[in-house]
């Protein structure tokens, strides 16, 4: 199964402020940019190719407390599972979206295939270092949001072997943005 991460940090590398809020984003840049024909720089074509989202437990809390409406949710209809061995119900406003799971990570890409899903959208930051270490990342996209936050939540945590990026591709947006984009070989 393929497993590649689109998320995106502030110009000095963090998901979210200290406190977990990620209102910066929204902020960032130049709203008066004209996108052309890619206004979401790439995040519908992206969602197009995966049929299924692994997340944090806090990554589904930040989405819960947005309290999105059915026209604002982001994900579609994919199959959204949510790591955490503390919660074993979605918040309410998430119940019929996403599935909880408290296990192995490797035991749950093998659930996942063996139910033919094929491409898996990594997402929040220890969720995705943890998939780095058990060197299940394929693929990462890392949009560049044009602000300095000082301090925050990293995207990355401790890694247990250097991770060599490949196949860099980088793309500057209109609206100050800039998008990485590596496939990922593990040493």
């Amino acid at each position: 199964m393929k497993c590649s991460v689109y998320i995106a940090t502030s110009t000095d590398g963090y998901i979210a402020t200290t406190e977990g809020e990620v209102d910066w984003l929204h902020s960032a840049g130049n709203p008066d940019a004209d996108m052309g024909d890619n206004p979401d720089m790439g995040f519908g074509a992206y969602m197009a190719s995966v049929d299924c989202m692994i997340m944090g437990r806090k990554c589904m809390e930040m989405i819960s407390s947005m309290n999105l409406s059915p026209e604002q949710w982001p994900y579609g209809d994919i199959h959204i599972v949510v790591l955490s061995n503390t919660l074993k119900t979605p918040p309410e406003n998430l119940k019929g979206k996403v599935e909880m799971y408290s296990g192995e990570i490797t035991d749950l890409i093998a659930q996942l295939k063996s139910k033919g899903l094929k491409h898996a959208y990594i997402d929040g930051g220890f969720t995705i270092t943890s998939f780095l270490n058990f060197k299940l990342i394929d693929e990462m996209t890392i949009t560049r949001a044009p602000v300095l936050l000082g301090a925050g939540i990293p995207l990355f945590g401790k890694l247990n072997n250097h991770i060599k990026l490949v196949e860099a591709e980088s793309t500057a947006f209109e609206n100050d943005f800039v998008q990485e984009k590596y496939g990922v070989n593990y040493l």
